[in-house]
């Protein structure tokens, strides 16, 4: 946590005044956001972490009555 802390203040409290809270909460989740998708970590040999992930939706199942088949599937579950 203090390596974070200190990174934190060195790269962006340090450089930035800000206006309003408006912009430091904007500017704050900018660098969070590339700390944590983008930035090398010493830790994962210089290399960025995981990006993150997307979540895409999935499309609805269609409606309508069940058909046999799945009947089949429910009864070899149980």
């Amino acid at each position: 946590m203090e390596s974070f802390n200190g990174k934190l203040r060195d790269e962006l409290l340090n450089m930035e005044v800000f206006n309003t809270l408006a912009e430091a909460k904007i500017l704050i989740e900018q660098w969070r956001r590339h700390y944590n998708t983008d930035r090398p970590h010493s830790s994962l040999r210089y290399r960025p972490p995981a990006p993150e992930a997307l979540l895409t939706s999935c499309p609805p199942f269609p409606a309508g009555p069940p058909s046999s088949n799945s009947g089949q599937a429910a009864a070899m579950l149980h």
